[in-house]
């Protein structure tokens, strides 16, 4: 394979509207020469975590299909995905795809696809979302544009050379849009709501034991990411729970759920 030819970057983001509701998610490809290609898709019912999950296996499919598996980086801002991937995902397979907890694993499906793609020449990075990182800022227009059902038009790797230094040209409007529409197939759909149910099962048990849990675990249970967690200030509702901020521990936050009546 020519040099040119080489995938460098794999860019990858997800956004939902509701949470769950409508999603979308978005993937930036970057090679040697400096061109780009992008893919988009959405889904009419999901969560912000399947999104961020199905635009890394998007990106890894392509980078399978259209190079010889040289060394890649893959750019994320889902913690949930980094760690999933790097930290939790043998832990679960060893235990049966059951949490530390003993409960079934969110988005099993997901994971499994994702754990067969997966390759040691995949180098896995944390990119810190809105900060201004041109990949990653593109990828979360993509993303949003596809789960408010409004699709960007998408580069086609001739369209838009990215240069060191320089902001990316506007793609141009191809004929065809680059997409990958995931199954609507109502047993899927039945799973994400069992996984919902388990969820505020979890969260029923958290308020009535009055346990405290971290930001991330917050977040994990929510299918946010960590930083949505934290932004959102001292007090705030979610879904049937008062969620406030307790106490600092350390580097750790916690929080304490409470049910509304």
């Amino acid at each position: 394979m020519p040099m040119s030819d080489a995938i460098l970057r794999l860019y990858t983001d997800g956004a939902c509207t509701g949470n769950p509701g409508p999603g979308g998610w978005g993937v930036q490809i970057q090679f040697a020469d400096g061109t780009v290609q992008e893919l988009g898709g959405r889904d009419a019912a999901t969560t912000n975590n399947r999104m961020e999950l199905q635009a890394a296996i998007a990106a890894l499919e392509f980078w399978r299909d259209h190079s010889d598996q040289q060394p890649v980086t893959l750019y994320t801002d889902s913690e949930y995905v980094i760690k999933g991937i790097t930290q939790w995902l043998k832990g679960w397979q060893r235990k049966g795809w059951k949490t530390a907890a003993g409960k079934p694993v969110l988005n099993q499906d997901l994971w499994m696809h994702l754990d067969d793609l997966n390759s040691p020449a995949a180098q896995w990075q944390y990119v810190r979302g809105h900060s201004g990182d041109p990949g990653n800022e593109r990828c979360d227009q993509i993303a949003r544009s596809f789960a408010q059902q409004r699709p960007l038009p998408l580069c086609q790797r001739s369209d838009a050379p990215l240069q060191s230094g320089q902001p990316q040209q506007e793609p141009v409007r191809m004929p065809e849009v680059v997409t990958q529409e995931w199954s609507s197939n109502p047993r899927d759909r039945s799973q994400r709501l069992r996984d919902v149910l388990d969820c505020l099962q979890i969260a029923a048990a958290i308020a009535e034991q009055q346990f405290l849990i971290t930001s991330s675990e917050l977040a994990d249970l929510m299918d946010v990411n960590a930083s949505a967690v934290t932004s959102r200030g001292e007090e705030w509702i979610w879904r049937n729970w008062r969620v406030k901020r307790d106490r600092r521990e350390g580097n750790q936050i916690l929080w304490q759920l409470e049910r509304i009546h």
